[in-house]
């Protein structure tokens, strides 16, 4: 018998609210800044079968299927006649279905009444996960090993007992053992509050009423992504995008996306993508699955989280290519291409329905990590990642300084960094001009300094965009590049391979400097209302030359106010003027 609408519509409720309640409890419990201030986690609810059911409203969007095929893919490697309730698994293998080292699985099965019914599970990133480079981002890498300690699925907790071994092991491997225990314990907590909230919910409902509405929920999102994708005319849509490099050698990695669109189905292609790199510019092959995910997510938004939105889509991912990485190749470049694969999806959906897609994001995260020494507070390791431009889209602007598609993670207070470690940010500021323009122009994003106070450091950076800019779409144009230099010793030094170096020496006084990429523009530039252009010459997101040469529009200062000279736009635009 079908659940009753209103009956579903509460459980459905019930369950993103206890989704959402352990992504409260796991930042506010974890002790490190990429968690703690950056919200770097997600966390969610599977069938006993590892499906996602629901994933909280604060989580990462590029961990909605990775946490899927990460906890099946486990499920396959232990014994499910060994599961206990009590039970915690922690994992964080890459070739376990996982994202990059740093990002450190946990699941727990979800008993009522003696019968396992569901599972809980989060991932959260951590500050560092040992390997030869603080922090795990290596762009030196060239195998998984020098990347840091990997974990298969172990039973942390054993029937409500922890398991003091895993925990000392774990924590003699990395460099920040404090901020380790601390989130894995955040983690734990978080599971507990939602096994509690689950055993309220089945208490009031029954076992069989939640796992019934469960299976309509699938079936619901499924007819809906499936009444979505009908609407896009048939045909077969290609799109390229490359990274800058493997952090190794200099050549572009390439992806080649092939989407091909038939009745309610659709299938994307990713053969003809370069082959495996010899660096950490590798993801696995659910990786790329999952970044198609979250990018038709992002389109078709009201469409429901849960397994029923994958059922309308398939693949071909080829072996031997750096989209569907084999063991032991080094993975840890897993964010940036994670990136540039949903760009090529929002290409291709750009071709076919171009009033739903969008132009590329920034695509970088900047991640920074800086160890040192201060002779005041002793010594530290920081990771921070910066935020950039969206692209613009049909019904308006690219967000300014935002995240990209992937990730919901925030840029952490430089408050923060300025309070617990020897920096100062003599910079922070918009980065004019940055933007695509367009009928609707990227997200401008920002420019800073950082400059080291006291002691010594060593950085390390890992970030993209830098040779290849974000693209615009449907006449949009793309924007500025990533830009990374520093000054050491009051001398300019810029990365070789632009964005991605390791271990740059650092002393008192000696500074880094980061602008990061803005978004696509999408649409004719002339065509941008003559008013908004105005408005971004007064913000400072453009000069008034800018406007006048890639808008189309003469911007003037009269009576010490700057103002649209009509006429003379009327003829930049070739639009005889009125009257």
């Amino acid at each position: 018998m079908p659940v009753d609408i209103t009956t579903l519509a509460v459980i459905r409720g019930a369950l993103e609210t206890i989704a959402l309640e352990m992504d409260n409890t796991l930042p506010m419990a974890a002790f490190s800044t990429s968690i703690a201030e950056g919200c770097d986690y997600a966390d969610g609810i599977y069938t006993k079968t590892g499906e996602v059911v629901v994933q909280g409203q604060e989580s990462l969007p590029m961990f909605m299927a990775m946490q899927q095929y990460s906890l099946q893919k486990s499920l396959a490697i232990i014994d499910i006649n060994e599961l206990s309730p009590g039970d915690i698994y922690v994992v964080n293998d890459v070739y376990v279905g996982g994202c990059h080292l740093m990002d450190v699985r946990l699941f727990q099965p979800f008993y009522f009444k003696d019968e396992l019914c569901l599972f809980l599970s989060n991932v959260g990133h951590w500050l560092d996960i040992g390997g030869n480079v603080a922090g795990g981002y290596n762009p030196q890498a060239t195998e998984i090993f020098q990347e840091g300690l990997r974990i298969p699925p172990v039973k942390v907790y054993s029937q409500g007992k922890l398991n003091k071994d895993i925990v000392s092991m774990i924590t003699r491997n990395v460099r920040t053992p404090k901020e380790a225990y601390g989130d894995l314990m955040a983690q734990i907590k978080a599971l507990h509050v939602g096994e509690s909230r689950l055993n309220e919910l089945f208490q009031r409902y029954g076992s069989q009423l939640v796992l019934e509405s469960i299976d309509e929920l699938k079936v619901r999102s499924e007819r809906q992504m499936r009444s979505y994708i009908k609407e896009i005319p048939d045909g077969v849509y290609t799109f390229t995008d490359c990274l800058d490099n493997d952090g190794v050698g200099d050549e572009p990695m390439v992806i080649n996306l092939k989407m091909e669109v038939r009745g309610d189905e659709i299938h994307f292609d990713f053969s003809g993508s370069s082959k495996l790199s010899a660096g950490f510019a590798n993801i696995v092959e659910t990786i790329t699955r999952t970044s198609c995910f979250f990018t038709m997510k992002h389109i078709f938004p009201d469409v429901p989280i849960n397994s029923g939105c994958f059922e309308p889509v398939s693949f071909t991912i080829p072996d031997g290519i750096f989209v569907n990485s084999t063991p032991p190749h080094a993975t840890g470049l897993n964010p940036e291409i994670c990136s540039r694969v949903s760009d090529a999806v929002f290409g291709v959906f750009a071709q076919a329905i171009p009033e739903k897609s969008f132009a590329a994001s920034y695509g970088t995260s900047n991640h920074m990590t800086i160890v040192g020494s201060d002779p005041l507070k002793g010594n530290y390791l920081v990771y921070a990642f910066w935020g950039g431009g969206l692209g613009g889209h049909a019904k308006g602007d690219g967000l300014t300084h935002g995240v990209h598609p992937p990730t919901s993670a925030k840029t952490q207070p430089i408050e923060v960094y300025e309070q617990r470690f020897p920096f100062l940010f003599n910079r922070f500021a918009i980065r004019e001009g940055s933007a695509g323009i367009g009928k609707y122009r990227g997200g401008i994003v920002i420019e800073l300094e950082l400059e080291i106070l006291r002691g010594e450091a060593s950085s390390t950076q890992t970030g993209d965009r830098g040779v290849k800019a974000p693209f615009g779409i449907n006449g949009g144009k793309e924007s500025q590049k990533n830009e990374l230099k520093y000054y050491l010793g009051g001398k300019e030094f810029i990365p070789p391979l632009v964005s991605k170096v390791v271990g740059v020496k650092m002393q008192k006084g000696d500074k880094i400097i980061v602008r990061t990429p803005g978004g696509g523009g999408y649409g004719n530039p002339f065509e941008r209302d003559v008013d908004l252009v105005l408005k971004d010459v007064k913000m400072k997101y453009i000069t008034v030359d800018s406007a006048e040469k890639d808008y189309g529009v003469a911007v003037v200062k009269k009576d010490d106010k700057l103002q649209v000279d009509h006429e003379r736009t009327a003829q930049l635009r070739g639009i005889k003027s009125a009257g």
